[in-house]
């Protein structure tokens, strides 16, 4: 009897030691997306319309009437929306429509940083908007030479805003954004 008591005891130290050893369950942390894109290239964009600027290879450019653009980014889900206006003694009106247009998403904006952009060389003048935050446009920008050209331009995602996610597609768009500002010039 006594064998058979400490065979037991045995067999249940045995048991709860093995059952009680086992490795400490938890929980997988979140995983993140990495999104990677194409170091980008570009090339000259011109055609009848008054200005020219430098295009990235991996974005599609369609034409609209009046020189308007879309250049779009179907892997990023992404548009640039690329506007011109001829300058008739409204350059005021211009710039304050374009000014209205960036400050209009100061509500879900957390941040709108301004970069001014000057190129008296060629007559281009204008400014750069960054929008941080969860806003409907994370970059917006316009340039004009005061006396009869003017281009507004901002960048729009087919997702619901939440910076955290569209973040290294806008960072590259908006670099693109400014290749196109920074190489926009008049005819």
């Amino acid at each position: 009897m006594y064998n058979k008591i400490i065979t037991f005891s045995m067999v249940c130290i045995v048991f709860f030691t093995l059952s009680s050893c086992k490795k400490e369950v938890l929980p997988k942390p979140s995983g993140q997306l990495r999104l990677d894109y194409p170091v980008a290239e570009y090339a000259h964009f011109e055609n009848a319309c008054p200005y020219t600027f430098d295009i990235n290879s991996e974005a599609i450019i369609k034409g609209k009437p009046d020189c308007n653009f879309t250049i779009d980014y179907p892997k990023m889900k992404a548009t640039i929306y690329l506007s011109y206006k001829p300058v008739n003694n409204n350059i005021n009106l211009l710039l304050r429509d374009a000014q209205k247009l960036t400050y209009e998403h100061v509500i879900k904006a957390d941040d709108i940083l301004e970069q001014p952009f000057l190129n008296p060389k060629n007559k281009v003048y204008g400014m750069f908007y960054q929008v941080n935050g969860n806003a409907a446009t994370n970059a917006q920008f316009y340039v004009t030479d005061s006396v009869k050209h003017f281009v507004d331009c901002s960048v729009y995602f087919y997702a619901k805003p939440n910076f955290d996610s569209v973040m290294p597609a806008a960072s590259y768009i908006k670099n693109d954004m400014q290749k196109i500002m920074e190489s926009m010039r008049w005819k």
